[in-house]
């Protein structure tokens, strides 16, 4: 399995589940797949197509109210990945796990996301790749700490370390202290991953579908990705799954395709589908690593009670 694409694909969950993720984060390196994912149950035809890249207009006034905040879940899912199709008679096999935690707390989220998967391909026999993934996102989704760790066979890929901060209209920096120092602007309509994904559910109760915005995860060194994502199918979970609090919810298919913005690249780096759920617990993903795809099914879940959070008391002035 090339590192590089496994890499990028793993970026590509993390962005997604994070906040909902996304992250299989992933992330770590920007690189094309080989082709489209199509999440399953839906039409080719209203898939976006790999050659083109949509002219969707972000938006740069996204404004959320707490309740479509507070909508995301605490949730700790762990997903099996299986090996669904190879290419070119490379990989004879691929196996893995995806651990993803998310907290909401009284000062924002925690988030943490670990993909394991292991490997055996012709050329370089077994790969063993880890991506451990973390961030904090304020409450107000103007500032994100990162960090992002990938090995293969026990040797570090990638270290990525840093905070970002956002104005009013989405635009800001992003600071990384490792593996080198330095800043990188962020477009105006830029989200975080928790936001984001408060974005793919907000489109997705209103009707909409497709939206687009650019995302900054951590998980790459070249700064924020463009986004184009298309929802289709909101409404009653069907088919239901084997967690009874998720089958009352809405739920809908989501396609996301990520876009390089340096430079600008009218074919997607990678693409990853899934079925959402109102409460932003995901299943049935679909991961494309190039020369393999992979599906994961959710096995485990646990929805901790939110943290009760009180109002600070009023000092009195001396």
């Amino acid at each position: 399995m090339p590192g590089h694409s496994a890499r990028a694909a793993s970026m590509a969950v993390a962005s997604v589940l994070l906040g909902s993720v996304a992250a299989l984060p992933l992330h770590m390196a920007h690189a094309q797949t080989a082709g489209a994912v199509v999440p399953s149950g839906t039409v080719t035809q209203s898939a976006t197509p790999a050659e083109t890249r949509p002219s969707v207009t972000p938006d740069t006034t996204h404004s959320f109210s707490e309740t479509d905040i507070n909508q995301i879940a605490s949730q700790r899912a762990e997903y099996d990945l299986t090996l669904t199709e190879a290419s070119g008679g490379k990989t004879l096999s691929a196996t893995g796990t995806m651990l993803y935690s998310v907290r909401h707390g009284c000062s924002g989220w925690s988030t943490q996301q670990r993909l394991d998967i292991q490997s055996v391909t012709r050329q370089n026999g077994v790969e063993h790749l880890v991506s451990d993934y973390s961030t904090f996102e304020s409450a107000d989704g103007r500032n994100l700490i990162f960090r992002t760790m990938e090995t293969s066979n026990g040797k570090l890929l990638q270290n990525l370390r840093g905070e970002a901060t956002l104005r009013p209209d989405g635009s800001g920096t992003a600071h990384y202290e490792k593996p080198l120092a330095k800043t990188l602007m962020l477009p105006a309509g830029t989200l975080f991953p928790i936001q984001h994904t408060v974005s793919i559910l907000d489109a997705a109760r209103s009707g909409k579908t497709e939206i687009s915005s650019p995302i900054f995860d951590g998980t790459s060194p070249d700064g924020a990705a463009d986004t184009y994502i298309t929802l289709l199918g909101w409404g009653n979970t069907s088919p239901t799954t084997d967690f009874a609090a998720l089958n009352t919810l809405q739920s809908g298919r989501v396609h996301v395709a990520f876009f390089s913005r340096t430079p600008p690249n009218m074919m997607p780096e990678y693409e990853i589908g899934m079925r959402y759920f109102a409460n932003g617990v995901s299943d049935n993903l679909t991961l494309d690593f190039g020369d393999f795809r992979m599906k994961g099914t959710l096995h485990a879940l646990d929805l901790p009670k939110p943290e009760t959070c009180h109002a600070k008391p009023h000092q009195k002035k001396n």
